[in-house]
């Protein structure tokens, strides 16, 4: 097999589930036409104490067309969990007798399981002391690992199964996992991602934290990664996968690579439960840089994981800035679709995957004005024309859990 060092790893194949589009293709025209993935709802006035009015969801997208057998134990999170799969895998050209060889697995995550059915089950508790409430298979929708797990059991892997539960770093941290296990040798085929499902919620965290938009006369404009006009994130909902192979195992097979993972970055600030670091969002740039044997001068693209929050775009700016200097371009993507929370890791690093293919930078909506308070960085604002061969994808969570990753054009 030869050191980790020697073993390349290749994406062969990417699926979604986004407020922009259900699949790469659409969610790639969306992206170079500016299209906005954010809309007002008055689904929030039922709680007492919402001020937030806005959502990023996925629409046109029918998470009941499995027999009910297969799905009951699936949630809405693991519902798109397994479109987005479903979507790779097919891409890729995984046969069934692979994932069931022992040398496939999973790494998949969310901030937690299915939020909805948890409620569900809560109320069937609290409200009427009925503790059987909610069907036998609700706690197999909201149990941390219900992605994974119920992912592993729909394709049938019985190689490894890696729940990464890690807030908004729940997906990239799964894709690293999931790079970091073909590296070791341990497993061939890796199909690896993150989704998330509305809820309020995840819309009351940060409607208490002061950090959701509150622009709901413009829903299309809410969402403002770096601009100085912006007051908050949006919450948003789906799901990204990739399908990761060793190299030489996917030329053996003759897929077609469309991306090759050449380096993983995983730091933890050690400091506050909340607050961001540009010292530990550096360490996990760094940390990618120096796995994948590059110099910073060799990244032509970022992707940003700027969620148009007041500090963590400045922090973020100051942290690229640091590592990677004032000249590379840099976008957010998260104008278009919100912020998926632990889907958009996996969701960001497609569109990465897909903009290299077609030779594009997306570009950051509503960024008008570059707030004065973040670093000098080469913020794009519009899709152009590009072809990057070195791209960096980052993502930080609550916890202090700072994921970036290298891709390379194949």
């Amino acid at each position: 097999m030869g050191s980790s060092s020697d073993v390349r790893v290749a994406i062969t194949g990417v699926g979604l589930a986004s407020p922009i589009g259900n699949d790469l293709d659409t969610a790639l025209a969306a992206l170079r036409a500016d299209a906005n993935g954010v809309s007002r709802t008055d689904r929030w006035r039922a709680y007492g104490g919402l001020d937030v009015e806005l959502i990023a969801e996925v629409t046109d997208l029918d998470l009941n067309r499995w027999p009910r057998k297969q799905v009951r134990t699936m949630g809405r999170v693991a519902r798109l969990a397994l479109h987005a799969s479903e979507q790779a895998i097919a891409q890729a050209g995984v046969e069934e007798s692979v994932l069931r060889s022992g040398r496939a697995g999973i790494a998949f995550g969310s901030t937690h399981g299915s939020s909805d059915a948890w409620e569900r089950m809560a109320r069937s508790w609290l409200l009427d002391n009925d503790l059987r409430g909610g069907g036998s298979s609700i706690y197999l929708q909201f149990m941390a690992h219900t992605c994974a797990a119920n992912l592993a059991i729909h394709f049938g892997v019985t190689g490894r199964v890696l729940p990464t539960c890690a807030a908004c770093a729940s997906g990239s941290l799964a894709v690293g996992q999931a790079y970091e296990a073909i590296r070791a040798g341990v497993q061939d085929v890796m199909i690896a991602g993150g989704a998330e499902e509305l809820h309020p919620t995840h819309v009351a965290v940060f409607d208490g934290m002061y950090a959701a938009s509150l622009a709901h006369e413009h829903p299309e404009r809410a969402s403002r990664p770096f601009d100085v006009g912006r007051d908050g994130l949006v919450v948003g909902e789906g799901a990204g996968c990739v399908v990761l192979e060793r190299w030489d195992h996917a030329v053996a097979r003759g897929a077609e690579i469309l991306a090759e993972v050449v380096g993983f970055g995983l730091s933890c600030d050690g400091t506050h439960v909340t607050a961001p670091s540009a010292e530990g969002m550096s360490a996990s740039m760094r940390l990618a840089l120096e796995s994948a044997s590059l110099p910073a001068s060799a990244v032509e693209y970022v992707n940003a994981h700027a969620t148009a929050t007041t500090l963590g775009d400045v922090v973020e700016s100051q942290a690229t800035f640091a590592v990677l200097g004032g000249d590379v371009p840099v976008s957010s993507t998260k104008g278009h679709t919100g912020h998926t929370l632990g889907a958009c890791g996996a969701i960001e690093l497609a569109f990465c995957v897909g903009a290299m293919r077609d030779g594009f930078l997306p570009g950051t909506r509503n960024l008008e004005q570059v707030d004065p308070a973040c670093a000098p960085l080469h913020y794009i604002r519009e899709p152009r024309a590009a072809r990057p061969r070195v791209v960096m994808n980052n993502n930080f969570a609550f916890g202090g859990i700072n994921t970036s990753l290298l891709l390379h054009a194949p």
